[in-house]
């Protein structure tokens, strides 16, 4: 079963998948992952209020705390509503990139419709979310230092470049072994992604910013709820542009269009 239609034609089916997968996942955020961003942020202000509070003891006999604090430029409600727009329009650059590979990738593969769809959402989760976040996992609010923000985002980057060249060495060690069992194909696909993904992990640098007293049951609970956002989106994205796909693919076969009239 090809993966029909044209770049135009694929990439419209990218675009609408995006923008499903990511409010899909924006709402997965919202449930799941504000309620553990609200809970850092108050052990943030509760430690910044304590920190100031000391301070202005320290300084004046009479000790008096005065809310200065400056004030948010988007409230937490804008911030929760905003993921929104902000993963849905993610979910659009997203879906449009998904398409051209999937047109360019269809004439170098052997698989085909919903399978290489999904193939190609599996491959890119692994290499955009799955490698970057198990060498360096996401953190919320009151425990990343703001002045390493910029080392932090060139080596995430970096780890995002490692995934990609594992999964590119998977598929060529699949590849090269076209002459063997499917089973020893994958296995030696499965075997390169996870000696270049160790040799990364190896050579990049950790970081390690949590600070001892912040709750480690909060702090598993944001990463939980963080992964469940990111695997929402790349799992929405490959099953609606499978299902779109062979929902494209039957139409276009003489049986589909009859019943299709017919209806």
């Amino acid at each position: 079963m090809p993966l029909t239609g044209s770049l135009r034609t694929l990439l419209l089916r990218g675009l609408l998948a995006g923008l499903v997968a990511g409010l899909l996942a924006a709402t997965v955020g919202y449930f799941v992952g504000e309620p553990k961003v609200d809970a850092a942020i108050a052990i943030e202000e509760a430690g910044s209020a304590a920190e100031h509070t000391h301070g202005e003891h320290a300084e004046s006999p009479g000790g008096h705390t005065h809310g200065d604090e400056e004030e948010p430029l988007v409230s937490r409600g804008g911030q929760k509503f905003g993921q929104f727009l902000a993963l849905g329009l993610a979910g659009l650059a997203l879906g449009a990139i998904y398409a051209s590979v999937a047109h360019f990738a269809r004439r170098y593969t052997a698989l085909s419709g919903p399978r290489l769809a999904l193939t190609l959402g599996a491959a890119g989760w692994a290499a955009i979310v799955a490698v970057p976040f198990f060498k360096y996992p996401a953190n919320p609010p009151a425990v990343s230092d703001p002045d390493t923000i910029n080392e932090r985002t060139l080596l995430w980057l970096a780890a995002v470049v490692l995934g990609i060249v594992a999964v590119g060495a998977a598929v060529a060690a699949f590849t090269a072994l076209r002459a063997q069992l499917p089973t020893f194909r994958l296995i030696g696909g499965v075997a390169a992604f996870v000696l270049v993904t160790t040799l990364g992990y190896l050579l990049l640098p950790g970081v390690n910013e949590v600070s001892a007293n912040f709750p480690a049951t909060l702090l598993w609970e944001f990463r939980v709820a963080s992964l469940a956002e990111t695997a929402t989106l790349w799992a929405c994205l490959a099953l609606g542009f499978a299902a779109l796909t062979e929902f494209a693919t039957r139409t276009d076969t003489p049986v589909g269009a009859a019943a299709a009239t017919a209806g």
